[in-house]
Protein backbone atom coordinates (compact mmCIF):
# COMPACT_ATOMS: atom_id res chain seq x y z
CA UNK A 1 0.00 0.00 0.00
CA UNK A 2 1.35 3.41 -0.98
CA UNK A 3 0.21 6.77 0.36
CA UNK A 4 0.30 9.95 -1.72
CA UNK A 5 -0.31 13.28 0.00
CA UNK A 6 -2.39 15.47 -2.29
CA UNK A 7 -1.95 19.14 -3.04
CA UNK A 8 -4.68 21.68 -3.77
CA UNK A 9 -7.73 19.40 -3.39
CA UNK A 10 -10.23 18.44 -0.67
CA UNK A 11 -8.87 14.91 -0.26
CA UNK A 12 -5.87 14.90 2.08
CA UNK A 13 -4.22 11.75 0.74
CA UNK A 14 -4.69 8.78 -1.55
CA UNK A 15 -3.94 5.20 -0.56
CA UNK A 16 -2.93 3.00 -3.48
CA UNK A 17 -2.80 -0.78 -3.69
CA UNK A 18 -0.84 -1.58 -6.84
CA UNK A 19 0.74 -4.79 -8.03
CA UNK A 20 3.10 -4.43 -10.95
CA UNK A 21 1.36 -2.05 -13.31
CA UNK A 22 -2.23 -2.80 -12.21
CA UNK A 23 -4.26 -0.68 -9.79
CA UNK A 24 -6.03 -3.02 -7.37
CA UNK A 25 -7.52 -0.49 -4.98
CA UNK A 26 -7.64 3.25 -4.33
CA UNK A 27 -8.90 4.98 -1.20
CA UNK A 28 -9.19 8.75 -0.87
CA UNK A 29 -9.03 10.33 2.58
CA UNK A 30 -11.46 13.24 2.47
CA UNK A 31 -13.06 14.79 -0.58
CA UNK A 32 -16.41 14.26 -2.31
CA UNK A 33 -17.31 10.74 -1.25
CA UNK A 34 -19.62 9.78 -4.12
CA UNK A 35 -17.29 10.98 -6.87
CA UNK A 36 -14.29 9.36 -5.24
CA UNK A 37 -16.05 6.02 -4.84
CA UNK A 38 -16.90 6.21 -8.56
CA UNK A 39 -13.25 6.90 -9.44
CA UNK A 40 -12.16 3.99 -7.24
CA UNK A 41 -14.57 1.63 -9.01
CA UNK A 42 -13.57 2.87 -12.47
CA UNK A 43 -9.82 2.43 -12.01
CA UNK A 44 -9.85 -0.90 -10.15
CA UNK A 45 -8.07 -3.55 -12.21
CA UNK A 46 -6.78 -1.06 -14.79
CA UNK A 47 -3.25 -0.51 -16.05
CA UNK A 48 -1.53 2.51 -14.48
CA UNK A 49 -0.79 4.09 -17.87
CA UNK A 50 -4.46 3.85 -18.83
CA UNK A 51 -5.52 5.50 -15.56
CA UNK A 52 -2.94 8.28 -15.96
CA UNK A 53 -4.10 8.99 -19.52
CA UNK A 54 -7.75 8.98 -18.45
CA UNK A 55 -7.44 11.23 -15.37
CA UNK A 56 -4.48 13.53 -15.95
CA UNK A 57 -5.39 17.24 -16.09
CA UNK A 58 -9.06 16.77 -15.13
CA UNK A 59 -9.96 20.15 -13.58
CA UNK A 60 -11.93 20.94 -10.42
CA UNK A 61 -13.27 24.47 -10.24
CA UNK A 62 -10.40 26.96 -10.57
CA UNK A 63 -7.85 24.89 -8.64
CA UNK A 64 -5.62 23.84 -11.51
CA UNK A 65 -5.90 20.24 -10.30
CA UNK A 66 -8.49 17.77 -8.99
CA UNK A 67 -8.68 14.50 -7.09
CA UNK A 68 -8.52 12.54 -10.39
CA UNK A 69 -5.52 14.63 -11.48
CA UNK A 70 -3.85 14.02 -8.11
CA UNK A 71 -4.41 10.28 -8.57
CA UNK A 72 -2.71 10.51 -11.97
CA UNK A 73 0.21 12.35 -10.32
CA UNK A 74 0.46 9.67 -7.64
CA UNK A 75 0.57 6.95 -10.29
CA UNK A 76 3.25 8.79 -12.27
CA UNK A 77 5.42 8.97 -9.16
CA UNK A 78 4.78 5.31 -8.38
CA UNK A 79 5.67 4.36 -11.93
CA UNK A 80 8.90 6.36 -11.92
CA UNK A 81 10.22 5.48 -8.47
CA UNK A 82 8.77 2.04 -7.71
CA UNK A 83 7.58 0.19 -10.81
CA UNK A 84 10.41 1.16 -13.18
CA UNK A 85 13.00 0.62 -10.42
CA UNK A 86 11.64 -2.86 -9.70
CA UNK A 87 11.69 -3.73 -13.41
CA UNK A 88 15.31 -2.58 -13.80
CA UNK A 89 16.39 -4.58 -10.74
CA UNK A 90 14.76 -7.70 -12.20
CA UNK A 91 16.60 -7.16 -15.51
CA UNK A 92 19.90 -6.76 -13.66
CA UNK A 93 19.43 -10.15 -11.99
CA UNK A 94 19.61 -11.91 -15.35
Amino acid sequence: MYRYYTNGVCAKSILLDIEGDIVYDVAFEGGCEGALIAIKNLVRGKNIDYVIDMLEQVPCKMRGTSCPDQLANALKIYKEFVYNKDRHEEEDEY
